[in-house]
This record gives C-alpha cells, structure tokens and sequence, in this order.
C-alpha cells in the first residue's frame, strides 16, 4: 500500500474514532446552553434599545421559552442516543484488535480524550512507544462495513 493511500485510510479511521469525542462536546454544549436559557428566564429581561432591565413579558413570552427550551432537550436526548450508538460501535472496533497495549491507546485517546502524555504515563510507556501502539493500532483497526460504505 503506497504511502499516500495509507494516510487517507489512517484520516479516515481518526475521523472515525474522533467522533465519539464530537458527541461529548455537542452535549456539554447542549446542556450549557440549556442552563444559559434557563439562566436568561430567572433574571430580569434587558431591553437592548435602553440596556435598563424590564419585568419579563406575558404569557407569549413563557411559551416561547418553554418551546425553546423543550427543542433544546430533545437535542440533547437525541445527541445522547447518538453518544451512546456511537462509543458501542467504536469499542467493539477496538476489542477486536488482539494486543492489549492497541486497545488501550485508541480508548485512552479516543474515548477517554487523554492527552499523549497522560496515556504514557497510565501505560508506564514512553510517549514514543504510545505512538507506535498508535500507528500499529490504526494499520490493525478495521472501519466498520457502513461506514465504509458511506464514504
């Protein structure tokens, strides 16, 4: 396998296993938005032509919050779902390599999102050694046959 083909399949197997680490990050944000809204609803509302606070307005006021606050929610249910989906896949992609040390590397990195460093020392490896278990992990992880298709 030329050099080239072999870096566009290890990209598409860091994407792959980057994914999971997408789905943490969308629900945190989620939720910080959801706190931020609710935040927005507790204090006094500020009229942006005066900057000066108002009492919060009527009942059409309280229904839009709550629809907004309702969509948010199902956003975060459905990312969660997904979350979940998505690290069963990548864990059963990962227990199918045999050695032990490629495991732990494509966990620690993908799934827990340790840094290097963090994993060589948890490993008692160097984070030179980290990186080969890495490259030898990637050359033996195999993408699942849907997403090879869809790509």
């Amino acid at each position: 396998m030329d050099r080239e083909k072999l870096q566009t399949d290890n990209d598409r197997k860091k994407e792959y296993l980057k994914s999971y680490r997408k789905h943490v990050r969308r629900i945190h944000r989620i939720n910080a938005e959801i706190e931020e809204l609710r935040m927005m609803k507790m204090c006094p509302s500020m009229k942006p032509d005066d900057g000066m606070p108002h009492g919060s307005g009527g009942q059409g006021d309280l229904s839009g919050y709550a629809g907004d606050l309702d969509e948010m929610i199902q956003e975060l249910i459905n990312e969660r779902y997904l979350r979940i989906k998505t690290y069963q896949q990548i864990i059963r992609q990962i227990k199918r390599l045999k050695s032990e040390n490629e495991k732990d590397v494509l966990f620690y990195r993908y799934i827990k999102g340790m840094e290097w460093y963090e994993i060589a020392e948890m490993m008692g490896y160097s984070e030179r050694q980290v990186h080969r278990f890495h490259g030898k992990a990637l050359a033996h992880f195999e993408l699942p046959k849907d997403v090879i298709e869809c790509q």
